[in-house]
């Protein structure tokens, strides 16, 4: 298979400084690099962890974003889901579902906003 990880996920956003601030203050990214695009309409943001990019934030594509963000989610993996709930609870977070879905394999999720409304799951899988 040709598939070897997950490189990153790209995210529109109305205000790439905002969303910089919220990636790297409330979900825990580094903002790893920041330039525009060749496009100069469009302005570019990678956040990740370890050197490592998860996350592109694109500005400048589309500024009528849908309510519900240009991404459906983006999934991080959590320790301690309950713990993280309560941390952005602390910080004004808004959620989708204050409610912790437990599945059927014992793994939990919770989704919360970003803040162009893409939808943020944490997911801990099941302890073993």
């Amino acid at each position: 298979m040709g598939i070897r990880k997950l490189e990153h996920v790209g995210v529109q956003v109305k205000d790439i400084e905002a969303s910089i601030q919220f990636y790297q203050d409330i979900v825990g990214l580094q903002l790893l690099d920041q330039f525009p695009h060749t496009d100069s309409a469009l302005q570019l943001a990678f956040l990740g962890l370890d050197n490592q990019i998860i996350v592109e934030l694109i500005e400048g594509y589309n500024p009528d974003l849908p309510s519900e963000g240009k991404v459906h989610h983006i999934a991080f993996t959590v320790d301690n889901i309950t713990l993280e709930r309560e941390r952005l609870k602390s910080l004004g977070v808004q959620f989708v579902d204050e409610t912790i879905t437990t599945l059927p394999n014992g793994a939990q999720y919770l989704f919360f906003y970003g803040p162009d409304g893409e939808w943020i799951e944490y997911f801990e899988p099941k302890q073993k």
